[in-house]
């Protein structure tokens, strides 16, 4: 069974809100690209990010406090479930996720769970090069990720198709 399909990205742009600093690379969501039919929904997202270099996975769900990452990337894979998710800050955008989304989050980018289905599931995943941090939408953890998130490394490949993915070519 075909666990992946190939498709192009949503590509977001969101400007720096003041508390949020976000980042100029573009926010990817890759609508239903995984299959995530079978007993463990959450293995297939897993092997796709494994097989690319996104690694440090967790399963779990998203923080409801807006929240982002000024030292790495992350991909967040919806394995179950559905959620209403506001990326990109105060001013940025509310999407609806669900099974079978992935959303790539360049250091930065705000996130924050809103609504969420009882089942949701949610696969993270981050690139080989970089440091995990948790930064919250505050005035002193905005100044500090303005210095960090330029010298974030871009990752090589993109979570869901490798070297020759849409991220890699979006983000350069």
């Amino acid at each position: 069974m075909q666990t992946l399909q190939r498709i192009e990205p949503l590509a977001f742009h969101f400007g720096d809100d003041g508390l949020v600093p976000n980042n100029p690379l573009p926010f990817l969501v890759y609508r239903a690209a995984v299959n995530v039919a079978g007993r463990d929904p959450a293995a297939a997202i897993e092997r796709h990010f494994a097989q690319n270099g996104w690694g440090d996975m967790w399963r779990n769900g998203i923080y409801p406090f807006t929240h982002y990452h000024s030292r790495i990337h992350e991909a967040l894979g919806i394995a179950r479930g559905r959620a209403r998710v506001r990326f990109g800050g105060a001013t940025g955008e509310e999407l609806e996720v669900a099974a079978g989304d992935v959303a790539v989050l360049p250091a930065g980018t705000g996130h924050q769970k809103l609504s969420a289905s009882s089942d949701l599931l949610v696969i993270g995943a981050y690139p080989p090069a970089g440091t995990y941090d948790l930064c919250r939408a505050t005035a002193a953890m905005h100044e500090q990720a303005l210095a960090t998130i330029p010298h974030v490394p871009l990752p090589a490949t993109d979570p869901l198709y490798g070297a020759d993915g849409p991220l890699v070519a979006l983000w350069r």
